[in-house]
């Protein structure tokens, strides 16, 4: 990639892969001239858990509707913006982009009422956190090679996964397990490429949520004009396009707020990396602070809209009552894996350990790779149709 700033992660410095591939970069073989980062992007594209997001949920549990978001169109939104982010700093895009493609990968069904019933079965054996188990999948489960487990991502990759929103001070078991062979410095900060990723996640679904809970009239213009920001916003589309019906706006606010966040981080990224003076990657990872993402002001905007969206969408009451059945169905399909493991795929029910922890863990691994589709199916054949 040409045009990269020297606190860029750069693919022919990078730490390398745990397995020795024994192929050098950029030979002109059969499997195309791509560096290292771009090979990461091609492997989570092509892997199995990523084609099962197109099923998970994003906001609305198993929409009905076409028109909503699910987790991998939210995670090809992020990677838009974080590119456009990326290369406005001169960071690398195809890494930007990867890191983007792979974050929800560890989701399970259901979304956070799918994580919360995970969490709770596994209490007694280490807990469950879905960025934990983006990693595991990606190191472990995904198995598309004949001489490893895993996708054998660049360390530059997995250390973006693993602390994207900063040092780890206190890591799961099963961020410790995928940290043990590669020493991921989890005490660092990350590249400036895992920074900008998370906060385009942020972005993305702050602004797209408003647009799926309008969509579903859970939410409406007027209830967002509390929020200060967003009544700027309203007022100045409506006086450019006054006479258009408000329903067709609405698109036009979403655009709106996410290029306003977008040039936010821009401007404030660069900014700090001049004044802490970032010259390397190196200086990224020690400067003792996130460098990408908000000003201190749109960060104080950006946490009232959170605030908003959890008190008028994500808690309403149709979402919790849809959140208390998903969590029923998890916890239902866990206990009869657990009590009745031939009820698994044969492939999972020959390889459960017979001791704890790794035998919940196993289950786990099971339940966090379903789609909402293939739980709610595998309920229903379990114990029938209770709805």
């Amino acid at each position: 990639m040409t045009g990269m700033a020297r606190y860029a992660s750069d693919p022919l410095q990078s730490r390398g892969r745990l397995y020795d591939e024994g192929r050098p970069e950029n030979d002109g073989s059969t499997r195309g001239p791509r560096d290292d980062f771009q090979r990461d992007r091609d492997r989570i594209i092509h892997s199995i858990s990523f084609r099962r997001l197109r099923h998970k949920t994003q906001v609305f549990v198993s929409p009905d509707g076409d028109h909503f978001r699910v987790r991998l169109t939210h995670s090809l939104e992020v990677a838009q913006i974080g590119r456009t982010i990326a290369r406005s700093l001169g960071l690398n895009e195809d890494l930007t982009e990867a890191l983007c493609l792979a974050h929800d990968i560890g989701h399970p069904p259901f979304g956070h009422a799918g994580e919360d019933a995970l969490e709770e079965a596994l209490a007694d054996f280490g807990g469950f956190d879905h960025n934990a188990q983006t990693i595991r999948t990606l190191t472990k489960l995904e198995r598309p090679y004949p001489r490893w487990d895993g996708l054998n991502l660049t360390w530059e990759m997995l250390e973006g996964l693993a602390k994207h929103n900063g040092p780890v001070s206190d890591p799961t078991w099963a961020l410790s397990e995928a940290n043990a062979p590669m020493n991921l410095d989890l005490d660092s900060w990350p590249s400036l490429e895992a920074q900008i990723a998370a906060v385009a996640d942020d972005i993305a679904y702050d602004n797209h949520d408003i647009d799926d809970g309008i969509r579903a009239g859970l939410l409406s213009i007027d209830q967002l004009l509390v929020l200060p920001f967003i009544a700027e916003r309203w007022s100045d589309i409506c006086t450019r396009f006054p006479d258009i019906d408000r329903d067709r706006l609405v698109p036009e606010l979403i655009r709106d707020q996410i290029g306003l966040m977008v040039n936010n981080v821009i401007e404030t990224t660069a900014r700090r990396i001049r004044d802490a003076g970032i010259e390397t990657s190196d200086d990224v990872r020690s400067a003792g602070m996130m460098i990408g993402g908000f000003s201190d002001d749109m960060a104080t905007k950006e946490r009232a809209l959170k605030k908003f969206m959890y008190a008028n969408l994500y808690n309403h009451p149709e979402q919790m009552e849809a959140a208390d059945k998903a969590r029923i169905v998890v916890a239902d399909l866990v206990t009869a894996y657990r009590d009745k493991p031939q009820l698994m795929p044969e492939s999972w029910a020959e390889t459960l350990p017979s001791e704890e922890p790794e035998r919940m863990r196993h289950i786990a691994d099971f339940m966090a790779g379903m789609t909402d589709r293939y739980a709610s199916n595998s309920h229903t054949a379990i114990f029938g149709d209770q709805a």
